[in-house]
C-alpha cells in the first residue's frame, strides 16, 4: 500500500473546491493500491470580517467584470457539474457572498476527529445547496451535527479565539506559497495541483507521483 499526501487548500466558500474534492473521490476509487493522507487548509476568497454578504450574481458580475447574465450561465453550468457528481448546488445562485473564518476555524477543529471531509460536505451543503449564511453560527452548528461532531464543543469554540491564529497561519501559508486561486492539491508537500481536475486526471498525476517516490534514488 502506498501512501500520498495531499494538502488541499480550498475554502467552502468555492464552487471548484467543492467539485475538486468529488473529482479526487472518484480518482481515488481507480486507485486502490493507494492510500490518502488528506488535509484541508484554509483560503478564504472574501477575506473582510466586517463582509456584508451582497446577492452572488452581481456580486461575482462585479468582481468579474462581466455581465450578471454570464454569471448566471457560468453558474448554471457549475450546477449541471456538481449534479453529475451528486453533489446539491440547487441554490448556488440564491446564495449571498459570506466570510468563511469561523467556518475554517470548525475544519482546524474537526481535523483533531478524522472528519474534515464529512465536515466540509456539510457546508459545501449547506452553502450551495440550502443558500444558508455561512457566517452564521447556528447554520455551522448545524453542519457540525451533520458532520458528526459534537455541537456543544463547536458552539463554545465560535464563542471563543480558538484556533483562529492556526486558520490565520495556513491562510499565510498559502500567501507565501504563491496560491491565488483554489482548489490547490500539494502532493506529499512537493507537487502543486492548481484548479479541480478531471478525475482521470488526477488520477493520472497521484499515480505518477506514488510511483516516484516508491522509486530507488528519486
Amino acid at each position: 500500500m502506498k501512501t500520498i499526501r495531499i494538502d488541499l487548500v480550498s475554502d467552502i466558500a468555492c464552487p471548484w473546491c467543492a467539485i475538486g474534492f468529488a473529482r479526487l473521490q472518484q480518482a481515488l476509487k481507480t486507485l486502490p493500491e493507494l492510500q490518502l493522507q488528506l488535509h484541508w487548509r484554509a483560503f478564504e476568497l472574501n477575506p473582510d470580517p466586517n463582509l456584508v454578504p451582497e446577492p452572488i450574481l452581481p456580486a461575482l458580475s462585479k468582481k468579474y467584470g462581466q455581465s450578471e447574465e454570464a454569471m448566471r450561465q457560468s453558474q448554471q453550468n457549475l450546477m449541471a457539474i456538481a449534479a453529475d457528481l451528486g453533489l446539491n448546488f440547487q441554490k448556488m445562485q440564491q446564495r449571498y457572498t459570506s466570510n468563511t473564518f469561523d467556518a475554517h476555524r470548525l475544519m482546524y477543529w474537526a481535523a483533531q476527529f478524522n472528519r474534515q471531509n464529512e465536515l466540509a460536505l456539510a457546508l459545501f451543503e449547506a452553502y450551495f445547496g440550502e443558500a444558508q449564511n455561512m457566517a452564521e453560527p447556528a447554520v455551522l452548528l448545524s453542519c457540525v451535527t451533520k458532520a458528526g461532531l459534537d455541537s456543544n464543543t463547536a458552539k463554545t469554540l465560535l464563542a471563543s479565539e480558538q484556533y483562529a491564529a492556526e486558520v490565520r497561519a495556513e491562510l499565510e501559508q498559502a500567501r507565501h506559497n504563491g496560491i491565488q486561486s483554489v482548489p490547490a492539491f500539494i502532493i506529499n508537500q512537493r507537487y502543486l495541483i492548481s484548479g479541480a481536475q478531471e478525475s482521470a486526471v488526477l488520477a493520472q498525476a497521484l499515480q505518477q507521483i506514488a510511483n516516484e517516490q516508491q522509486a530507488p534514488n528519486s
